[in-house]
């Protein structure tokens, strides 16, 4: 066994070594990986103060050309560290090395789209001279850094989160303070060095983890902050969300419980690889991952045939062997969890077409079910975990209304080869963005990516997230030498 690495607090001009550290094991086999220092409320207040001075110093913020050498330099350092990166990522998060390996290429285009941002994004002017009042006037707009950033992140993906948190706040000229999951915290911590050895001055970018829930909430909601970016739970979040110091924007970023609406003439030879990936990719635990597929009558139990049998064939377990395919749940009681929700459904009646049981090393089944209650918990919550539901359906109006029935709405997906279904489906879904014969998890990193109702607030994507932390400031020249 290797020895266990330490991870200090990241405060910038703090040396000293917490009296309380967390420990952050593997969730495959629960053997320790390091121990990360914790954060005391002088530690919280520090980072806040540190950050908030820094940005008051207007004569010192940094200029746009060096942060764009930063994070060039930084793109060039990820990509020689890359496989350490993703292996790292695997060993702490439990998703597979396949997978692993590419977030990791996401996360250094992220940081790359931060720099294409940067160079093409501009202020459209206010037009003026158009009556009396606007005449002998012209406008400049500039984009000015809206303030101090803090970001709290989820675990499920270590690397390109924090990439889409963190780059866009450098990008933007905001000293940001990361507070990273507790359960896969390490790839942060090792980002983060990345951009200081790029040259990003340390109190520009710094990361704690407090020691508590109530130190978490005291950095969130301190006035000092600008700007709040949270991934997460929808209780943790909006709670958050309320307790902001008044002037506080965030954008907040939940799950879903992302429906499929799946036509009788839905290509079933496309379909059913990619919604096997979409709905058992890092055993469920993705905020879109595929979890309700609404099937016509007539293709119903063939889609949970082949689905079921797609399932049995992936292989599942250690996340740092290149043929695994399904990783671990994060915690043990997760696990229980799931397990509990997938009995629940099939008491009430659901068929089990596979799965249903935990697995050696905190892994579970991957799960098909079939005709659950639309009352169950895997009908109505988010399973977060390796297992996807299946539903007949004759009425497509009745599909997709109840496609429709939740208080969360985020991606979707319909499956059909006639386009004028597909645009039907597409523009009735309760969505922000719907795949077309795709799985509901498609994501690429400039696109917009949005939770409506209670799956979140604000617009996701590394160019709208820049966009968030930016103000745009007007400047108004009057002359009457201007015509």
């Amino acid at each position: 066994m290797t020895d266990i690495q330490h991870f200090p607090l990241m405060i910038a001009g703090v040396t000293k070594t917490s009296e309380h550290r967390l420990e952050v094991s593997s969730p495959y086999d629960n053997h320790i990986i390091a121990t990360v220092d914790t954060a005391n409320a002088d530690d919280v207040n520090q980072v806040l103060e540190t950050a908030s001075t820094v940005f008051a110093d207007r004569d010192n913020w940094l200029p746009v050309p060096q942060r764009i050498a930063i994070l060039e330099r930084a793109i060039v350092l990820m990509q020689q560290q890359a496989e350490q990166l993703a292996m790292g990522s695997a060993l702490e998060g439990g998703k597979p090395l396949i997978d692993s390996r590419i977030e990791m290429t996401r996360c250094i285009d992220s940081i790359r789209i931060c720099v294409d941002t940067l160079r093409t994004d501009v202020c459209k002017p206010v037009p003026m001279g158009i009556n009396p009042v606007s005449q002998h006037r012209f406008t400049i707009m500039n984009k000015e850094p809206i303030g101090v950033v803090v970001a709290v992140s989820a675990f499920n993906h270590p690397l390109n989160l924090i990439a889409h948190q963190v780059g866009p706040a450098i990008a933007a000229g905001c000293p940001v303070i990361v507070k990273p999951a507790e359960n896969t915290p390490l790839s942060c911590f090792r980002l983060v060095d990345i951009f200081h050895q790029a040259g990003l001055p340390e109190q520009w970018c710094q990361v704690i983890l407090p020691q508590d829930h109530k130190l978490t909430e005291m950095l969130v909601t301190d006035p000092r902050v600008a700007f709040f970016s949270f991934i997460g739970s929808a209780k943790v979040g909006w709670y958050l969300r309320s307790k902001l110091a008044p002037g506080t924007r965030c954008a907040l970023e939940h799950g879903g419980v992302a429906p499929v609406i799946m036509a009788e003439d839905a290509d079933l030879g496309i379909a059913i690889s990619a919604l096997a990936k979409g709905s058992f990719y890092h055993a469920g635990q993705v905020c879109v991952s595929v979890q309700r597929i609404f099937a016509h009558e007539s293709i119903a139990q063939n889609v949970a045939n082949k689905l079921a049998a797609a399932a049995e064939d992936m292989i599942v377990g250690d996340p740092l062997s290149d043929q695994t395919e399904v990783g671990p749940l994060i915690r043990p009681t997760e696990v229980v969890r799931v397990s509990s929700w997938v009995q629940q459904a099939v008491d009430a009646g659901a068929e089990l077409r596979c799965g249903g049981h935990s697995l050696p090393n905190n892994c579970y089944a991957p799960t098909v079910l079939f005709n659950p209650p639309l009352d169950s918990k895997v009908s109505t919550s988010e399973v977060f975990g390796p297992v996807v539901c299946i539903y007949p359906f004759s009425d497509l109006d009745q599909a997709i209304k109840e496609a429709n029935a939740l208080d969360v709405a985020f991606q979707a997906s319909v499956y059909s080869d006639n386009i004028n279904t597909a645009m039907y489906v597409s523009d009735r879904l309760a969505a922000s963005a719907v795949m077309v014969n795709e799985h509901t998890a498609f994501r690429v990193d400039w696109m917009p990516f949005a939770g409506l109702r209670h799956s979140g607030l604000a617009t996701g994507g590394i160019p709208y997230t820049m966009e968030d932390m930016q103000i745009e400031k007007m400047i108004v020249i009057t002359s009457r030498d201007i015509h």
